[in-house]
């Protein structure tokens, strides 16, 4: 079983597969973000807490959401080439203060490192979107790896993570 880590002062947990350490240690994190760092590899877990960025928890509105949140990340990370492999968007809505059930999306990202853009700089690139319309909130675990190995492997991780994610307290979001 995948250790279980307390993000936000414990308001929300998530197990991961292999060892993180907190990014807060060694760097400034935005308070919005927990952000772990695996210690056998170059894969980082990133948990937001963000303005929802549309209304609506039907799969379309999901779909969009997830892609506007993986576009953002691009974004950030001036990204010269973005591309969605596929979104697994669930219908229907959460009993209140229960986790509902994350948008889930795999793309590639083509970014700079040292200023240059190569083939080596393309990252696998996983998003979890939940959506807590009561709050105006989505909530946003997204995990990077450079590697392209074992893609399939990559997944079922990171669907397990997305699984594993549990909102603890809900004053978090208050």
């Amino acid at each position: 079983m995948a250790p279980v880590h307390s993000l936000f002062g414990g308001s929300i947990t998530v197990a991961l597969k292999g060892e993180y350490q907190d990014a807060s240690e060694i760097r400034q994190v935005p308070d919005n973000q927990e952000v772990l760092l695996s210690k056998d590899s170059d894969v980082s877990v990133i948990v937001e807490v963000l303005q929802q960025v549309a209304d609506g928890t039907d799969p379309a509105s999901m779909d969009k959401a997830a892609r506007y949140h993986f576009d953002s990340i691009g974004n950030d990370n001036d990204a010269a080439d973005i591309h969605v492999d596929w979104v697994d968007a669930p219908a229907g809505n959460a009993p209140e203060n229960t986790t509902p059930r994350p948008a889930l999306l795999h793309g590639t990202q083509k970014i700079k490192k040292f200023g240059k853009i190569t083939e080596e700089n393309i990252v696998q690139l996983w998003v979890a979107v939940w959506r807590l319309p009561t709050k105006n909130i989505d909530l946003v675990l997204s995990r990077n790896n450079p590697s392209s190995d074992d893609i399939d492997q990559q997944s079922q991780d990171f669907r397990a993570t997305a699984g594993s994610l549990r909102i603890v307290d809900w004053g978090l979001f208050a």
